[in-house]
């Protein structure tokens, strides 16, 4: 099995490598080519761009080629603009997008991107010394917690999360995943609380080093920060995800999705989203994340339309899209 180091190496590949040309598309009215905004080479997106958008070439004919950026918020910007046709997003940052909200939108409205298949979750949780008592979320009213770097999205949720459940904290302190974890075991926070894919490699490293409890939330909580938040959907987060965990842990989680322009041609968007979805076996071979693209988690966005020929495709696998949530 090839390490990160190998897996890191072959997606900065991909992304440098030239485009595998196809005699035509399947169909000839087809686009010959899409580009497709990733991210800069080292994140998921970087691995799971190239996976997903191989099946889609291979089984579409069109070519597709990539673009290294900065991530979901450069992406959204150049779908909009058609600079890419395609891209990759988490909802958080397109529901700023959609709304015109968050500084790097400078107000404006991007209303030209279309959702067009579910990708993986990224869970909010955390951890706790055992010997500090702390159990659960709730418990850290009055206490100092680590919520990773200020602009990452964890340091820009939980502080709301934290206002939403009425949890109080005494701090809250900003910083890598490594420094939150050292300040934990020094005792100069109470808890570490974090999201990213999954098993968080800080919250491992911590379960070494001593005995940790793992926070998550209680149904009452989900339900009041989903409402609140319509880009954070519920999640679990599996026992054997961690070593010690002993226990599902319920969450919350920011979905990402791919996403399209809404220039794309119907039966393009269908076919794409047939090609990813039909064939998860091997897009999880190349990244594991894969696992969650699944049709039953198109649910997992709220707000942002569907491209008709994604919404066709999911109607046709029995998933309920509500007509509110497709547009052209």
């Amino acid at each position: 099995m090839m390490d990160r180091r190998g897996l890191l190496a072959a997606a900065s590949a991909l992304i440098a490598a030239p485009t595998l040309v196809f005699a035509q598309p399947r169909n000839p009215p087809w686009p010959r080519a899409l580009n497709m905004g990733t991210a800069a080479p080292g994140g998921t997106y970087a691995l799971y761009g190239p996976a997903w958008g191989q099946i889609a070439a291979e089984m579409t004919g069109i070519n597709i080629s990539y673009r290294a950026t900065q991530g979901p918020n450069q992406n959204i910007i150049l779908v909009q603009r058609r600079e890419v046709e395609l891209g990759m997003v988490t909802m958080g940052v397109a529901l700023q997008a959609w709304n015109g909200v968050g500084e790097w939108t400078q107000g404006n409205k991007f209303r030209d991107i279309r959702a067009l298949f579910p990708m993986y979750d990224t869970p909010f949780h955390g951890i706790a010394l055992k010997r500090s008592g702390i159990t659960k979320m709730s418990d850290l009213n009055g206490k100092s917690i680590g919520v990773g770097p200020r602009g990452g999205t964890p340091g820009t949720y939980f502080p709301l999360i934290m206002n939403t459940l009425r949890i109080t904290p005494s701090a809250i302190r900003y910083g890598s995943g490594s420094d939150m974890t050292g300040q934990l075991q020094d005792g100069l926070l109470d808890a570490f609380l974090f999201a990213s894919g999954v098993p968080i490699p800080a919250f491992s490293e911590a379960e070494t080093q001593g005995d940790v409890a793992f926070l998550d939330f209680t149904a009452e909580e989900i339900a009041k920060l989903t409402a609140a938040m319509p880009e954070l959907s519920a999640g679990v987060v599996e026992k054997d995800t961690y070593r010690t965990s002993g226990r599902d842990l319920s969450v919350v989680g920011m979905f990402n999705f791919a996403i399209g322009h809404k220039s794309l041609p119907e039966e393009v968007a269908f076919a794409i989203v047939e090609a990813v979805m039909e064939n998860n076996s091997r897009l999880v071979q190349a990244i594991s994340a894969a696992k969650q693209t699944l049709n039953a988690n198109a649910t997992k966005n709220s707000f942002l339309p569907f491209h008709p020929g994604a919404a066709r495709y999911f109607r046709g696998k029995g998933v309920t899209i509500p007509d509110s949530l497709i547009q052209a």
